[in-house]
């Protein structure tokens, strides 16, 4: 079949052009949001008049055949067919003839296409927001079941105060809610139809938006015409966040790379979250962790890569936003198959609690001990730096702060020294947000509440 524009040219495309062209290998994903549109689109054709009803009727049960064809993956692709949008509207016009060729009235591929990848686009946030929900609750579970197990916390990957790992846990869980809100917000970006703006000014024909908005079930109908078909912010933003989600499980998976190594041994990841070696025996590869660092790079590249093509664009549609869609694609396969590994390693998990508690050392009190001298009276910078002497002698002296003669060193004494003891230490630090019992108990009720919003939106994606 003839490109729809070729009636104003004597020539057809020459095979490069064709070559640079052609979307169909990537963008055939949207099959099922085309049929989506078009059925819409019939209908709304139907009720202005402009296709009769039995027109309709063919059209919604030639939909349905080349819907079974495409799940089957029995649908044959022409060599014309350019995308996916030139290959259902072929299989229209050889199935129905002319009433096949009426489906393209009022419509232009410039706002059908990005209706379709805005509909993909809530079905892939939706997904997404459901992992990051199921990785916040994985981590959660393993906060309640070390609530008070202890391990070094770190600054500058530096052994810095003891902490507990329930704190840790949740340091990450709140984080994945910062990013399941970004998530919502791009959900709620993409939740506006851009059908009816046809090529960017709109169509004579009398069609109502709003009706095929509502019958595809967006929440919006766009404001103007030549906006809607070259915003691509949705997509941005849809890339921002996830970005930033892939950021985050990065962090997580290097401390997987790290705790799970011998130099840590903090914990042991199960068999189905390993891999081995091809030529060493003994080895347990964090590959999980590995790869979960290395996709956030082509998480945040897809979204930097996109800002390039958008950059400059003048108004209206261009056929550079064709690019649009290999990125968003990648990202939201990227980003679901590192939320399920790290979901799964952390569900099978195994920590080392002696371990982690052993690492604590004894040094790692001295802030405690320095925040002590001040409710004594002491200056902070005077105390920190008697402190920090004290730190220097022991080791120099080559024995635990503990075993040092305080004379030298008053205000400090031997009371001071229990805050060298790992619980004790977690204990005192009972600030907001901080490391003690009863702040870590609040912070479980704060987690708890902002997941059970969570869950809610996930359960019938309503406000958040």
């Amino acid at each position: 079949m003839t490109p729809l524009w070729s009636g104003r040219f004597a020539k057809t495309p020459s095979d490069a052009q064709s070559a640079l062209s052609v979307s169909l290998s990537y963008d055939q994903r949207l099959w099922r949001e085309e049929i989506d549109v078009c059925r819409a689109h019939a209908a709304e054709l139907e009720r202005s008049g402009l296709l009769e009803p039995s027109g309709n009727l063919a059209i919604s049960e030639a939909l349905d055949q080349a819907a079974a064809q495409l799940e089957e993956g029995t649908f044959f692709f022409a060599a014309s067919d350019e995308d996916i949008h030139s290959a259902v509207e072929r299989f229209l016009i050889e199935t129905l003839g002319d009433v096949g060729a009426r489906i393209h009235a009022g419509r232009s591929r410039n706002d059908l296409v990005v209706t379709d990848l805005r509909l993909w686009l809530k079905q892939a946030t939706r997904r997404i927001a459901r992992g990051v929900y199921d990785l916040q609750e994985a981590l959660y579970r393993i906060a309640r079941d070390h609530e008070a197990t202890l391990m070094p916390g770190y600054t500058h990957l530096q052994r810095a105060q003891p902490t507990v790992l329930s704190h840790h846990m949740m340091a990450h869980a709140f984080g994945l809610g910062r990013d399941f809100e970004r998530v919502i917000a791009a959900y709620r970006r993409c939740d506006v139809s851009p059908l009816g703006a046809a090529a960017f000014g709109g169509t004579s024909l009398p069609l109502d938006a709003r009706a095929t908005a509502s019958a595809l079930g967006f929440g919006k109908v766009f404001d103007n015409s030549a906006d809607a078909v070259a915003d691509r912010d949705f997509a941005l933003e849809f890339l921002a966040a996830t970005a930033i989600l892939s950021v985050r499980l990065s962090s997580i998976g290097e401390e997987l790379v790290l705790w799970t190594s011998k130099e840590f041994g903090f914990a042991t990841l199960d068999d189905a979250f390993a891999t081995g070696s091809s030529i060493m025996p003994q080895k347990k590869n964090p590959d999980v962790g590995e790869l979960s660092r290395a996709k956030s790079a082509r998480v945040t590249s897809n979204l930097v890569r996109l800002l390039g093509v958008l950059k400059g664009l003048p108004l209206t549609y261009n056929r550079d936003l064709q690019e649009d869609k290999e990125v968003v694609f990648d990202t939201a396969d990227t980003v679901d198959a590192v939320l399920g590994a790290l979901k799964g390693a952390m569900q099978t998990i195994s920590f080392h609690i002696d371990v982690m508690q052993a690492a604590c050392s004894e040094d790692a009190g001295a802030a405690g001990i320095a925040e002590a001298l001040v409710l004594k009276g002491t200056p902070f910078r005077q105390a920190h730096e008697l402190v920090g002497k004290l730190v220097a002698a022991a080791e120099v002296q080559g024995i635990k702060i503990s075993q040092m003669d305080l004379s030298e060193y008053a205000p400090i004494d031997a009371g001071d020294l229990r805050l060298l003891d790992p619980r004790i230490g977690v204990e005192a630090r009972s600030s907001h947000g901080a490391t003690s019992a009863d702040r870590i108990k609040e912070q479980f009720a704060r987690l708890e509440t902002l997941m059970d919003d969570e869950e809610r939106w996930l359960a019938g994606f309503g406000a958040y």
